[in-house]
């Protein structure tokens, strides 16, 4: 496995689509392996293969309570077939956004279909945390940033302060 560069906004590549895998072969795994190191070196709890440079649609999550053990989760080509009306505030983060948190509100349970590491359709359900975090990263693979649902205003300060933070930390 290997730690990879995470990229940070306003990187163009963090606003392209990213592409469906046909299969989960050789490759996706050695990617989604990389990519959960890559999250849990960086303190994170999801990541998206955009976020490495890689327009595949690929996520990893893992929102484990701190005494547990890890438990990533790797799904390739994840869709949601069904979210709840009830909606959630959760303040959410991201390592493309470093440092910057806002309030975001989504759907509080979701359905999500995708492909494990073996190639393998799955399906489930997620609430809470596990639910914002996989909506997150599925954004992540359509362009989007949680700094999307945010005013313009406000979106503009916290990049502001990402670039600030880059030019300080080069």
């Amino acid at each position: 496995m290997a730690r990879l560069p995470i990229l940070v906004a306003p990187h163009p590549i963090l606003k392209r689509k990213a592409q469906p895998v046909a299969e989960v072969d050789v490759r996706v795994v050695k990617l989604m392996d990389d990519m959960v190191e890559t999250m849990y070196d960086a303190n994170g709890i999801g990541l998206a293969a955009p976020q490495v440079g890689v327009l595949d649609r690929v996520i990893v999550v893992d929102v484990h309570e701190k005494d547990d053990p890890p438990n990533p989760i790797r799904l390739a080509n994840p869709e949601i077939v069904w979210s709840s009306d009830e909606k959630a505030v959760c303040e959410e983060g991201c390592l493309s956004v470093p440092e910057q948190y806002a309030d975001v509100t989504r759907p509080q349970r979701i359905r999500v279909r995708y492909l494990d590491e073996k190639n393998r359709q799955q399906e489930f359900e997620a609430d809470g945390m596990l639910a914002t975090c996989i909506q997150h990263e599925i954004d992540h693979l359509n362009g989007v940033l949680f700094v999307d649902y945010l005013s313009m205003l406000k979106r503009n300060i916290l990049l502001k302060k990402v670039q600030k933070l880059q030019k300080a930390t080069a």
